[in-house]
């Protein structure tokens, strides 16, 4: 496992990081996990070099059990039952307190993220994490139309100096790579967590130098675009109920990415030998980037997507030949699209 410095946080990331959301068996999102086969995934994971492992106050959230944090509560079992608190870099969120995902236009700071809120969820995650401090704590959605209001400054530096929190981030709307910029112009944020894949190319063009200049750690989720780009997905396959990929790859949609994907297994060779390795390393590839956090279930997902990091960077041919594979869509059921964004769905443009 290869290491990079996380930005200015100076904490050094395995370049293979762990995201946590599929391993709470949520009840309206991903299903399926069992919490015996996500701890020994998350020990294989450690054995492998992996240290970083990213969650969130909501996942795994039902309305039956509003006060449980399943995502958090298996993490923090497993690091203290393991006793490997010092091994990992631990990163979490804070929800926005109306429930926008991504956040709207016109939702004010005061609608999403008030200072009361911000405090009391970064100590449930504390609690369910059960740890004295927590490396990292981003922001589950963001507008930069906020960057200029005091109160979420005041609120993170006070934080921070309590010992509760040691950095500060943004994990941004989806497909809106951009929407951060003026807030990192304030030298508070140290780390922005965005959606990059083969085919969202659309973060190299503003949010990659930026980061490269002002030395800011990137976090890329979203690497195999919720399974699309692992190769195993195709016009014939089926989800279980409670998986939103239903509605995310409908027939229609799964057609044209059988078709996508294999226009990329042309690209496959002795040197590469999946689609989900290719886009790992393509990912990788950016230096900028500090680490790619795929959601990892079960024991064969961790062996494989830990090996990439032993790969190496991709060709400057095979990057260049990449770029014409990028497909900018998103997916958002129509009860989900911000009103005020009609034309676009989200889409950065």
């Amino acid at each position: 496992m290869k290491y990079r410095i996380f930005g200015k946080t100076n904490l050094k990331v395995s370049e293979i990081g762990y995201g946590t959301w599929q391993i709470a068996n949520d009840p309206h999102m991903w299903v399926g996990a069992t919490k015996e086969e996500s701890k020994k995934s998350l020990a294989k994971y450690l054995e492998l070099g992996g240290n970083f492992i990213d969650t969130a106050w909501v996942y795994g959230y039902s309305e039956e059990k509003p006060e449980r944090h399943p995502s958090e509560e298996l993490v923090g079992e497993f690091i203290k039952e393991s006793n490997n608190r010092e091994r990992v870099v631990i990163a979490t969120k804070v929800a926005p307190a109306n429930w926008h995902w991504p956040a709207w236009k016109t939702d004010k700071l005061s609608d999403c993220f008030p200072s009361e809120h911000i405090k009391k969820q970064v100590d449930d995650s504390l609690k369910s994490l059960q740890v004295d401090f927590i490396d990292l704590v981003q922001f589950h959605v963001w507008n930069d139309s906020w960057s200029d209001e005091q109160e979420w400054k005041d609120t993170i530096q006070e934080i921070i100096k309590s010992g509760k929190v040691k950095n500060w981030g943004i994990s941004i709307n989806d497909y809106q790579p951009s929407n951060c910029l003026k807030t990192l112009d304030t030298g508070l944020i140290s780390t922005v967590q965005f959606i990059y894949n083969v085919f969202h190319q659309k973060p190299v063009e503003k949010l990659l130098p930026y980061a490269k200049e002002h030395n800011i750690g990137l976090i890329a989720r979203v690497p195999l675009d919720e399974g699309g780009l692992s190769g195993k997905i195709d016009s014939n396959t089926t989800f279980q109920e409670g998986d939103f990929r239903s509605s995310y790859f409908s027939s229609d949609r799964l057609l044209e990415l059988e078709e996508r994907i294999e226009e990329l297994s042309c690209l496959l060779s002795e040197e590469i030998q999946s689609v989900s390795e290719l886009a790992l390393r393509f990912i990788l590839t950016h230096p900028e980037i500090s680490c790619v956090i795929p959601g990892m279930r079960k024991i064969k997902h961790v062996i494989d997507n830990t090996a990439v990091s032993d790969k190496g960077s991709l060709s400057s041919t095979l990057m260049e030949e990449l770029k014409k594979h990028s497909w900018e869509r998103n997916f958002y059921p129509d009860d989900a699209k911000d009103p005020n964004m009609a034309d676009t769905n989200f889409l950065e443009i």
